[in-house]
């Protein structure tokens, strides 16, 4: 399996394939869970650079852990989405609930 997750901190970085569908959604699913429960994960992060097609199980995927999250206190955003990327996230309504963006968001650091 490539390697799909980088985590700094406690924020878990998933690279995602260049098509997310449902074999793919099915592997990242099982290790993103893994790793939020094992390394005390406080935000994720989805990093659309290399996806050119989505399909419903992607966005199940990405809805599935905004969940877990929510429930642990913790945020999903979406970063370097394209213009076609999102507008698959809008149709689904994914971004109701996360914050997408077409970069990398200013990190704010606590002291």
């Amino acid at each position: 399996m490539e390697q799909f997750f980088t985590i700094s901190g406690t924020t878990l970085t998933v690279h995602l394939p260049s098509e997310l569908d449902h074999h793919n959604s099915e592997k990242i699913r099982i290790e993103a869970d893994r790793l939020i429960r094992s390394k005390n994960i406080r935000r994720v992060q989805f990093d659309f650079s290399q996806t050119v097609f989505m399909d419903s199980s992607g966005i199940g995927m990405i809805i599935g852990r905004y969940k877990t999250m929510r429930f642990m206190g913790g945020t999903v955003i979406a970063v370097r989405v394209s213009e076609a990327m999102r507008r698959i996230l809008t149709l689904s309504g994914i971004y109701k609930v996360i914050d997408i963006y077409e970069g990398m968001p200013q990190q704010t650091y606590l002291s």
